[in-house]
């Protein structure tokens, strides 16, 4: 505009740190410790489901391992979970082959690159 002064931007000096872009590069530094840690963590938890030792999860693998809940909560051994062995005494009886048909449509849903197994990152991440 016509009769005010522009200010330019101060001169930056080379070699003199900005504090915002240390913060920020503080931030993904930790930010990249943080995914790191649970990649590890989780690289564990793979470890154990792994059955077959080939460092990937298959369908059956995880539906196994994720199917130990059920086992433990099924009381009376009769393949349903019913209201009074559901967490918190509530909620509609389930059977072990509808539990089963579950754990199977949320593999296929962490299956990120429909590879048909579960590396650690797509077990890190929650279905979709």
């Amino acid at each position: 505009m016509p009769g005010r002064a522009r200010h330019a931007p101060p001169p930056t000096r080379p070699g003199r740190p900005r504090p915002g872009l240390l913060l920020c590069a503080g931030w993904l530094v930790a930010a990249s410790a943080t995914a790191a840690a649970q990649v590890e963590r989780t690289g564990d938890y793979l470890a154990r489901m792994d059955t077959d030792g080939d460092g990937r999860i298959s369908p059956a693998e995880y539906v196994a391992w994720m199917g130990y809940a059920f086992e433990r909560m099924d009381a009376d051994g009769d393949g349903v979970l019913a209201t009074a062995e559901l967490p918190g005494g509530k909620g509609k009886p389930i059977t072990l082959e509808e539990h089963r048909r579950r754990l199977a449509e949320r593999f296929v849903r962490q299956d990120a690159d429909k590879d048909g197994y579960l590396d650690a990152r797509e077990l890190a991440a929650p279905p979709l």
